[in-house]
């Protein structure tokens, strides 16, 4: 693990010193890959995406089949039955949308190619119901089994009206997707067996073993963890208004709120569903549709309910702000120590930044996960 970290800091260092000449090559492959978005939107085409290569299992992993070696001879329907309520799996669940199926693309290819045990790891996907209800060529599921065909996952439809009716607007529209919601409503959509997930945004690629991630004890009545920032100012989170009514500031007395980003969480379903928390978001959100008391998409209520209140994860687990701010999305450097995650949370993400010819030093990292066809091949 620790050559992984020194391969990373190395890379980093590389890309200091020959900024200039890595701004001359993504020029080239940044044209190709704007070259397929043209297409593909003058086609009217879904995007195509190259299959990826199939990762295998290390020795020492357990097995997830109660018996079964061979997976892939098993009936689907068997298969998924057998291995969907293994507690020896790692359960992944992220959003696909139709905007960020392609860092989805890259997040996917990035946790299996670091894994340990990637045959081990189960991906629940929730997606809009009406993206479900598509045509067969650009269904979800095709779109995944295409590019990731030994891939254990399920697919999830959720009903944009249980969150669009309560979202408000916010300093970005982008935020305000009712499938951004989603991550509230997990321990209703995934099945009760399933007691423990790691939840991912699709803006961002691993480079560790997501193993270890998934292994983050929660403690006592911990329904979350998460990387914590306790010296960012948190008051900036809610409005004037939250402050200077007592009875809505009281929500964090006695407790050391701290920010957190909801991006990559470990979650505990079970105590979540005995907890009702998604109730209580919901009430939070109903009540800013009446008064305004944060300006920042579904991030607020989750700090409402659990700031203060969660498990901590090492920062190496969440490089967030690599998109920069919400307004902008200036290019960013990495925070100081190791990393294991790289998350391009903010306006910015790589992908966009390929496509339009103006990629970020730190985008390079990102790069070589895409899996998005182009109309020419490079190496490096």
């Amino acid at each position: 693990m620790m050559l992984k970290q020194v391969l990373l800091q190395f890379l980093l260092l590389l890309l200091s010193l020959f900024v200039s000449s890595f701004a001359t090559t993504i020029t080239v492959v940044a044209a190709a890959t704007a070259t397929t978005s043209t297409l593909n939107s003058e086609t009217n085409l879904s995007p195509q995406f190259r299959e990826a290569p199939e990762f295998y299992n290390s020795p020492s992993c357990p097995s997830i089949t109660d018996g079964n070696t061979n997976v892939v001879d098993i009936e689907e329907n068997e298969k998924n039955s057998t291995i969907i309520c293994s507690e020896k799996a790692v359960h992944v669940a992220m959003t696909l949308d139709a905007a960020y199926l392609r860092g989805s693309m890259a997040a996917i290819l990035s946790v299996l190619q670091h894994s340990s045990c990637p045959q081990n790891i189960i991906f629940h996907f929730v997606v809009s119901a009406s993206a479900v209800a598509s045509p067969t060529a650009s269904h979800p599921r095709a779109i995944i089994s295409s590019s990731f065909p030994y891939l254990k996952f399920q697919i999830y439809p959720f009903d944009d009206s249980a969150a669009a009716g309560l979202i408000s607007t916010s300093i970005r529209s982008a935020l305000d997707c009712p499938l951004n919601y989603a991550r509230s409503y997990l321990p209703a959509l995934l099945p009760t067996c399933v007691r423990k997930v790691v939840y991912l945004d699709s803006d961002l690629v691993l480079v560790d073993d997501i193993a270890h991630l998934a292994a983050t004890p929660l403690p006592g009545a911990a329904v979350l963890a998460a990387p914590e920032y306790c010296d960012a100012n948190f008051t900036a989170y809610f409005t004037p208004t939250f402050w200077s009514n007592p009875s809505l500031s009281v929500t964090f007395a006695n407790r050391k709120a701290c920010y957190f980003n909801t991006g990559v969480m470990v979650i505990d379903l079970a105590r979540w569903r005995d907890g009702g928390y998604t109730t209580e978001i919901e009430e939070w959100m109903e009540l800013q549709k009446r008064m305004r008391i944060y300006e920042l998409g579904s991030l607020p209520p989750f700090l409402l309910v659990f700031a203060g209140n969660i498990a901590p994860v090492d920062h190496r687990w969440n490089q967030h702000g690599l998109g920069g701010d919400n307004f902008r999305g200036l290019c960013r450097d990495l925070h100081p120590g190791p990393v294991s995650l790289l998350h391009w949370s903010g306006k910015g993400k790589p992908w966009v930044r390929l496509d339009s010819n103006r990629p970020c030093p730190l985008d390079a990292l990102w790069a070589p996960y895409d899996l998005l066809k182009t109309p020419y091949s490079f190496e490096s």
